[in-house]
């Protein structure tokens, strides 16, 4: 395998590697807080939905190059509502967090086919969307091997998940945000009787996790695909919530756990480039990432500790 070969490698784990990101680090804010969030696969497929309708929009009213990034506002946007959905049922009416997000996912996934089939005239998916990101190469940086043509040779929206991984690790572990979003996920009680608003602490919470994988979603439409269908997003949200897992809720954690597993999913462009791919099943080939999700969460019972209140409805007052 040659530098070039390399080179390419981690840039494809990089472009697969973006979404997952973003996606993690909203689990992970809504995590903090003590909401779980399994709904980041819903919350991303109605940002990939609303990405792909508004930037093939923005392109037929003659929006140019301007079209992909309305169609990143818009894929956030649609990702809050679905995040609203979830906060309401969870934290105002203390449903069980774990099914209002399977609740979710479903939502999002009928909700958005069906709005496409009324859209479209009963397509299956969007068309295609012609005004999409394109890599931007940083001058300089892009000529280093190996990770020049890895990393500095990418999407907006990957550099855009690299500065927020620093954004968020800061906001969590340096401001007093953070602090007051950390003590909600541990010992809400505690919180409130400090003075911090545990019910709105956690509301702001779950809607920036809706932000964050709905401009998740988003990438995936507005990068690899440009278009979205109901197989869009085939399962990325679990494993960005595996990331969460596997990066013990810690957004750098999440990053290199999200790395790896773009890396998983990179192996299935590079074995084409080698004559034995041919005698492997290309069903083996594309549930390898699905595999090393399992492998990694195994290895990682045990020494992962979540917030201390995940998962635990708050009632105002409670001492």
């Amino acid at each position: 395998m040659d530098i070039a070969t390399l080179g390419h490698m981690l840039n494809t784990a990089f472009v697969f590697s973006t979404a997952l990101i973003l996606a993690a680090l909203g689990g992970i804010i809504s995590e903090r807080s003590g909401v779980v969030n399994i709904g980041l696969e819903g919350l991303m497929t109605a940002g990939a939905f609303a990405a792909a309708v508004s930037a093939y929009r923005a392109q037929e009213a003659g929006y140019g190059s301007a079209s992909p990034w309305i169609g990143l506002l818009a894929g956030a946007l649609f990702g809050v509502l679905f995040a609203l959905i979830h906060a309401v049922a969870t934290i105002t009416f203390r449903a069980d967090q774990v099914v209002s997000g399977i609740v979710i996912n479903f939502i999002a996934g009928g909700t958005t086919l069906y709005l496409v089939k009324l859209l479209f005239d009963g397509a299956g998916e969007t068309p295609l969307v012609d005004q999409t990101f394109h890599k931007w190469k940083i001058p300089g940086l892009s000529d280093i091997p190996i990770i020049g043509d890895g990393i500095f040779n990418s999407y907006p929206t990957t550099y855009l998940a690299l500065i927020l991984v620093g954004v968020i690790f800061y906001m969590l572990y340096k401001t007093s945000f953070g602090l007051r979003l950390r003590a909600v996920g541990e010992h809400p009680s505690a919180a409130d009787t400090v003075g911090i608003k545990v019910l709105r602490m956690r509301y702001t919470a779950v809607l920036m996790s809706g932000v964050l994988a709905g401009i998740g979603g988003a990438t995936i439409a507005l990068t690899t695909t440009g278009t979205f269908s109901h197989n869009t997003i085939s399962g990325q949200g679990f494993i960005a919530l595996a990331a969460v897992i596997f990066g013990k809720w810690n957004p750098l954690g999440a990053l290199g756990a999200a790395v790896f597993f773009g890396f998983a999913q990179s192996i299935n462009n590079v074995l084409q480039l080698f004559d034995f791919s041919s005698h492997i099943p290309a069903e083996f080939i594309y549930m390898l990432p699905y595999v090393l999700t399992i492998l990694v969460l195994v290895g990682a019972v045990g020494r992962s500790k979540a917030p201390g209140a995940l998962g635990e409805p708050y009632f105002p007052g409670k001492r």
